[in-house]
């Protein structure tokens, strides 16, 4: 989402250099003031519409669920079912859920599964995304690349796992990178969320139900945090002490 506030800063910068004349490059900004630019933003205090942030950076339309639409309404359709499907079979006494530790485990479960109900739904496909790239990549944003074959309608699911008690919930827990590079959102289409609530029984999970989100309706907000790994941290000329 940094690119939102860079995007708009290249463009407001262009518009000034035009009006004043100036055409020819631009110095770089240096590391100290594009931190006071980012900052200057208020990005953490403000949400920004995700139908926005996935055009900016992949160039793609967020489109609207469409309930008299054909296309649409087979995909939804088909969710539901598959669902509901989904619920039963990882409720069951044989459900492989019952020997996971943890319920982020238990998410590629769901995902699979799905995978495999919504692609043998007559008239419709459904598989990995394919990256800009053209390779499959199963980390990140979306899970799932559903299509109607006959109206040529996509959509986008990302299956989620909640503990029921906690739907009102302030936590974290959608996250997009908008990398254009990397990104697995190749098409104008729907973008649907699938979240699967459970009782929070740590290996005893009972899934209680499941809602569809539009996500053209989400409205998202930036945690801006800065990083490094321990190449990083531990590199030669950093280190003061150490064990013998």
């Amino acid at each position: 989402m940094f690119l939102l506030a860079i995007l708009a800063f290249e463009f407001g910068m262009r518009k000034g250099a035009e009006k004043a004349g100036r055409t020819g490059p631009r110095e770089a900004l240096s590391g100290g003031e594009l931190i006071d630019l980012l900052y200057a933003q208020d990005l953490d205090q403000r949400d920004f519409p995700f139908p926005a942030v996935v055009s900016a950076s992949t160039g793609r339309t967020v489109v609207p669920a469409r309930p008299a639409d054909a296309g649409t309404e087979a995909i939804t359709a088909a969710i539901d079912a598959a669902a509901n499907e989904v619920l039963v079979m990882f409720n069951g006494p044989d459900s492989p859920l019952r020997d996971l530790r943890r319920i982020n485990e238990a998410s590629r479960f769901f995902e699979d599964a799905l995978r495999v109900l919504l692609d043998g739904r007559e008239g419709l496909t459904c598989g990995i995304p394919t990256t800009a790239g053209g390779g499959e990549q199963r980390a990140g944003y979306p899970d799932l690349r559903i299509e109607h074959e006959a109206s040529g309608t996509v959509a986008y699911l990302d299956p989620k796992l909640f503990e029921a008690t906690s739907v009102d919930s302030g936590l974290r827990t959608f996250y997009y990178t908008p990398k254009a590079e990397s990104s697995k959102v190749t098409a104008d289409a729907h973008h649907f969320l699938l979240g699967f609530a459970h009782d929070g029984r740590d290996g005893a999970w009972t899934f209680t139900g499941w809602k569809l989100v539009d996500l053209a309706r989400l409205q998202v907000r930036l945690k801006a945090e800065f990083q490094a790994a321990n190449r990083d941290l531990y590199r030669a000329g950093a280190v003061l002490r150490g064990s013998r």
